[in-house]
């Protein structure tokens, strides 16, 4: 069977997260992720959601490394891996300068060598040692968790863009996590990478579906849309990687317009290759043609439309089948 995951946006309330929590419980995808951008707090988010959804592994997508320390990070991991009975998997991101500088008002400094930090200290801390660490950007002295972790390896999964990052990511992580990648540039990437050493491919996919096609697909066009106009990362990303023209052009029409109506500069063509927007009867084939280039955990991130109950259960009816009830 196909592996399949499922990551509840970040627009939804605490009651629907719940209410999509409990009905992964009876569809029993691999995996589901809980968001975290500027709304709610993801390990408290994750630990409720755990107690509704009893079998799935719950990952983080994403835990910035600019808001938390990584003692702090490892606390929170090691308390949700309790809390889940060892269903955690911690995905862990840079984020963007204008969340990590603009809202947290810390520097966006280093981070590669930050996230690279980041990781030893965790890993450490859930080893249960004592740590005293000594690199460039952290130092700690006599830090152990109280808490003893229940298992001494998480996993850890890293969401990569850049070269530098996919390059460490490959090192010191057991997955990673794309997002907003063309498929050519993702099939020769994961090819190339994955000579190096194995890892878990996931991505995480902007997801749309609805019986009217137009609507699922100008749905999907919003959010895609959105992250090209506030996201500089994903921005000179897609430029870099065959859509200058088109970034350009939506990026130019948000300066002059802002978000509104930014949808319609999103060409057909662009959508089908970044993301999964349409009716039922074709949403197989599109999440395939994913899987085709080397992605071994698709992650389906739920863009409502309409009714938020009603849209989760078309989009899992879609890709899951009717629940097991």
């Amino acid at each position: 069977m196909s592996r399949l995951s499922y990551s509840l946006g970040s627009l939804l309330s605490i009651e629907e997260v719940l209410e999509c929590s409990r009905k992964l419980n009876k569809i029993k995808p691999e995996v589901m992720w809980i968001p975290e951008t500027w709304g709610m707090e993801n390990f408290s988010m994750m630990g409720l959601a755990s107690k509704e959804n009893k079998f799935s592994k719950i990952g983080s997508s994403i835990i910035n490394i600019y808001s938390r320390s990584p003692s702090l990070i490892a606390m929170g991991a090691s308390t949700i891996d309790i809390i889940s009975n060892e269903r955690l998997i911690l995905g862990l991101g840079t984020s963007s300068v204008p969340i990590v500088e603009d809202f947290h008002g810390n520097s966006f400094e280093s981070p590669v060598q930050r996230m690279k930090e980041y990781v030893e200290i965790i890993r450490m801390a859930l080893r249960g040692q004592k740590i005293n660490y000594s690199g460039k950007i952290f130092s700690l002295k006599d830090f152990s968790l109280l808490a003893k972790p229940v298992r001494k390896e998480i996993p850890i999964y890293l969401a990569a863009i850049n070269h530098k990052m996919v390059e460490m990511t490959w090192d010191i992580a057991d997955g990673v996590i794309f997002y907003l990648r063309p498929k050519n540039e993702m099939k020769n990437t994961i090819s190339i990478m994955q000579k190096r050493k194995k890892i878990d491919i996931a991505l995480q996919i902007i997801t749309c579906i609805h019986k009217d096609e137009e609507k699922a697909r100008n749905r999907a066009k919003k959010t895609l849309s959105f992250y090209i106009a506030v996201g500089k990362i994903y921005r000179e990303f897609l430029q870099s990687s065959g859509y200058s023209k088109e970034i350009q052009i939506i990026y130019n029409e948000y300066k002059k317009r802002g978000l509104s109506g930014l949808e319609k500069f999103v060409p057909e063509t662009m959508l089908d290759d970044l993301c999964i927007a349409g009716a039922p009867d074709t949403a197989e084939k599109k999440l395939n043609a994913f899987r085709d280039i080397g992605i071994d955990l698709p992650i389906i991130q739920f863009n409502p439309v309409d009714n938020v109950s009603e849209s989760f259960e078309l989009l899992t009816n879609t890709f899951s089948g009717s629940s097991n009830e």
